[in-house]
């Protein structure tokens, strides 16, 4: 079994979501555990010879930070806020997201500024490594103090207590803990504020969402070359020359990619009889640019804070502080979360332009792309329940972190909305797989309808392996399957 080791060294999105989707170990490495071991000496010494009181150490929790809590009833402290936090409601989070949490959890724990022991971290280990995932639910967090309340649900099982799923059954914690032999643990001070605090709720769906964004980002700009020779379009639009004088990245990416998309094809270096094209068309390099240019900060952001210890308060040791702070709070994701569905809304949004106008009878296409419309349907209503997704894309798209709302007596008074920026991000990302799917759909069928014309290698490849899936439509025929079947390539095809 092949053990992949947590180190100080900085992560990537990828390698995390790739553990979490497969069978995969983890591992602390002994500088991560020493650290851990260091921390937890530092602190409990602390208590030993401090009389003041310490936030969520020996008090109580948010509004109840002036109330100090006897020493022989700090374990029960821990547990009592676990337990009282644990409130997720709403759809079951996806086993492979809650898989994320706990990785990212464990990193964070790992880095030594968070006073947990390492029996602890290491109990999270072992239910990652033996695939028994916590139930956790989408909706309870503010994205403030912590994703509290999904946190804690995810807390639960370390205590003998909530849900689980093991080998795709959903079973009570405590009886996969006999299976095991896992003794339900009894908190030491601040653990459990360590293990609800942080963002690991926002960060797992937000990493989740960047790895599934960067792939669909490059399928878009395929598929719009497919989409643009299939509308017989024009390649000038994409010359080099035009995008050097206005330089942003994303732009000249894009251009250079549609170039070498459409490079040898039959179908574009014919004479065109119009002079333009919509801008669905003839602006993909400005449009597929500037979401281009937005991964690039999110993904930054994201990379930052899943190489961070983001639980509170934060134990410096080597400096010999306990300092009651604010690295739970969820601003530094909610603002790229919203960014990038704002992002990939508008990759569907002209992706879906570039649909509509080619069922529109343009250019020598059939109505509806098919052979004898009146008689046949064709691809009118593909576009109709692509035009639905593409409008709550943009529904979704509405920012979640402008708004706020007090918590806990007005001791957190104001919150990032960040999880429900991850949750509906989520979303968005799987809206625009169907969107892309759909496009691809009419894309495919168009082209069908200028031969015997070729378009590039490239195309002609992508389109040769997309008919494996989905077959040119000559009559009306139940259309539902072949769009899930087209989703499906969406989401497996490799785009280079």
């Amino acid at each position: 079994m092949d053990y992949f080791h947590l180190s100080m060294k900085e992560h990537t999105p990828e390698e995390f979501v790739n553990l979490a989707k497969g069978s995969s170990k983890i591992a602390i490495s002994d500088e991560l555990k020493k650290r851990i071991q260091l921390c937890r000496d530092f602190l409990d010494n602390k208590m030993k010879n401090q009389k003041e009181p310490i936030y969520g150490i020996t008090t109580g929790f948010g509004s109840l930070c002036n109330v100090t809590i006897n020493p022989d009833e700090l374990s029960q402290l821990q547990k009592n806020l676990v337990m009282s936090h644990a409130c997720g409601v709403g759809e079951e989070v996806p086993v492979e997201i809650v898989r994320l949490m706990l990785i990212l959890k464990v990193k964070s724990l790992s880095y030594g500024y968070s006073g947990v022991r390492l029996e602890t971290v290491e109990r999270l280990v072992e239910m990652f490594n033996n695939m028994v995932t916590p139930v956790v639910y989408q909706q309870g967090s503010l994205g403030a103090s912590g994703d509290l309340a999904p946190l804690a649900n995810m807390t639960l099982p370390i205590l003998g207590l909530g849900e689980v799923w093991f080998e795709g059954k959903k079973y009570p914690a405590a009886e996969i803990n006999k299976k095991f032999g896992w003794e339900p643990m009894s908190l030491a001070s601040k653990e459990g504020l360590a293990l609800l605090n942080g963002t690991q709720f926002m960060l797992a769906y937000s990493i989740w969402n960047l790895t599934k964004a960067k792939h669909l980002s490059k399928l878009a700009d395929l598929t719009a070359a497919l989409s643009l020779e299939a509308f017989d379009g024009r390649t000038e639009p994409f010359t080099h020359g035009v995008h050097a004088i206005r330089p942003h990245e994303g732009q000249i990416e894009t251009a250079v990619n549609m170039r070498k998309y459409l490079e040898g094809s039959e179908i574009a270096a014919r004479h065109k009889v119009h002079v333009q094209d919509p801008y669905s068309f003839r602006c993909v390099p400005q449009v597929h640019g500037a979401t281009k240019d937005a991964l690039k900060y999110i993904e930054k952001a994201f990379v930052t804070e899943l190489n961070s210890a983001t639980d509170n308060p934060t134990i410096l040791p080597e400096e010999e502080l306990i300092v009651s702070a604010g690295n739970f709070h969820g601003q530094p994701l909610a603002l790229p979360l919203d960014m990038l569905s704002i992002a990939l809304a508008e990759l569907g949004s002209i992706s879906e332009r570039r649909t509509y106008q080619l069922i529109s009878g343009k250019r020598g296409l059939p109505s509806f792309l098919v052979a004898h419309p009146g008689l046949n349907s064709g691809f009118m209503i593909p576009q109709y329940a692509q035009a639905s997704v593409v409008s709550q894309n943009k529904q979704l798209a509405t920012p979640a972190c402008v708004d706020t709302i007090d918590s806990s007596q007005g001791q957190e008074d104001h919150v990032s909305m960040g999880a429900n920026g991850a949750t509906k991000c989520f979303r968005v990302v799987e809206n625009l797989e169907k969107i892309l799917a759909i496009e691809i759909m009419n894309a495919a069928q168009a082209l069908e309808f200028r031969r015997p014309l070729k378009t590039s290698p490239v195309l002609e490849k992508f389109v040769a392996s997309y008919r494996k899936r989905v077959p040119f439509i000559a009559e009306d025929e139940v259309m539902y399957t072949h769009i899930q079947n087209s989703v499906d390539f969406v989401r497996t095809v490799v785009v280079d």
